[in-house]
């Protein structure tokens, strides 16, 4: 078990979200591990854009909210907080939710801009 899994990388001042492709694509390995989340509740609300903006993209005109789950979990991606123990977001909370109804804004979709990997670009910009 590791550090992050144990929920130790969380008592440390860190946590982070594993992207898994939901289609089998990468088989049990996450596509990617993002790290530098500071808080629970940024890599929570980061994890729950993601999701959201993942299923809006499997979504197509004329489908039942069945549909979009179905299609999310051949096509979509889901993210999983690390470290965040049982104060992290999961996406089956939300899933039928999200399913059952569009996004009201375009924010409920934009996880860019909770990613922490943005604010090192702009320091590596600024040097």
């Amino acid at each position: 078990m590791s550090a992050f899994d144990s929920g130790l990388f969380g008592q440390q001042g860190g946590y982070a979200v594993r992207i898994m492709d939901l289609s089998g694509g990468n088989g049990a390995d996450p596509v990617e591990t993002i790290r530098g989340f500071q808080t629970v509740e940024h890599a929570n609300a980061f994890a729950r854009r993601y999701v959201r903006d993942s299923l809006e993209r499997c979504r197509t005109r004329g489908m039942t909210p069945a549909d979009v789950v179905q299609a999310w979990f051949a096509f979509g991606e889901d993210a999983e907080v690390l470290g965040g123990a049982e104060h992290a977001w999961r996406s089956a909370a939300e899933l039928n939710d999200f399913a059952s109804r569009p996004p009201a804004e375009s924010e409920e979709r934009n996880w860019r801009a909770l990613d922490p990997r943005r604010d090192e670009d702009a320091e590596e910009e600024e040097e």
